[in-house]
């Protein structure tokens, strides 16, 4: 499926207010076309996530990301050991101790050290390159839909990953690169820190490889669940039984 064909349709069957992320992650050896300019700027890797939902495509390497703990899960940069040890993340009081934090940076999912040389970002309409991972941050309503489509035709439960920690590059970004599904983040503190997320907005990200499946069951998912779902018609049938009895929540 191209990139304007997956990007119109699930703007359009779910409402989504700006666009999605088409993500490339770029192995050392590899020197593919089409990519972004790498920025000018140094930003975080949440920070070019919200340049591209906007419509602002970049390129990042180990020279021009601003966050160290995004380096190093991306395989760009070895993790400073202020990090490593949990003493950053205590310090930001995101953890009771060092021993916690750190025991939860070593169960972090990362990329190779070495093995990627840059990561692109883009529209997924505007996206020239072939994505590795999509990324949506939106409400959750219209996350759940996504999530309901990627088992729609096989059925099953989903198993989501994350620590509340590094949620656009490690949870939406490297987890669904290395694991093949669909993994969601409700957002860390360096993100809602960094970026313009807003407080009722998460985060998915869809391994590309899935994109058409996804876009054919959200379009079945669109012919009745989920307009019916969005109607409340059970609600408003229950609101109006209440009010025919006095008994109105209030």
């Amino acid at each position: 499926m191209e990139n304007l064909q997956a990007s119109s349709s699930l703007k359009q069957i779910l409402g989504l207010e700006l666009s999605p992320i088409a993500i490339r992650l770029v192995k050392k050896d590899e020197n593919p076309k089409d990519l972004p300019l790498e920025s000018n700027r140094r930003l975080r890797y949440c920070q070019l996530l919200m340049e591209a939902k906007k419509g602002h495509g970049a390129t990042l390497t180990s020279e021009n990301i601003a966050c160290p703990a995004a380096a190093a899960a991306l395989g760009l940069l070895p993790l400073p050991e202020k990090i490593s040890s949990g003493e950053m993340l205590q310090t930001l009081g995101l953890f009771e101790s060092k021993e916690a934090a750190a025991r939860t940076m070593a169960q972090m999912p990362r990329l190779e050290l070495r093995a990627f040389k840059a990561v692109a970002a883009a529209p997924l309409e505007d996206a020239k390159f072939t994505p590795d991972v999509v990324i949506i941050e939106d409400k959750p309503e219209k996350i759940m839909w996504i999530n309901l489509a990627s088992i729609h035709e096989a059925g099953g439960r989903l198993f989501f990953n994350s620590a509340v920690f590094q949620a656009c590059c490690v949870d939406v970004t490297v987890v669904p690169y290395l694991t093949k599904n669909v993994n969601v983040s409700l957002g860390c503190y360096g993100c809602r820190d960094a970026t313009d997320i807003a407080d009722d907005e998460c985060l998915v990200g869809i391994p590309f490889e899935k994109i058409r499946e996804i876009v054919t069951s959200l379009e079945a998912l669109s012919k009745k669940a989920m307009p019916e779902a969005r109607q409340k018609r059970v609600y408003n049938q229950f609101i109006k039984a209440q009010a025919m009895h006095g008994t109105v929540s209030k």
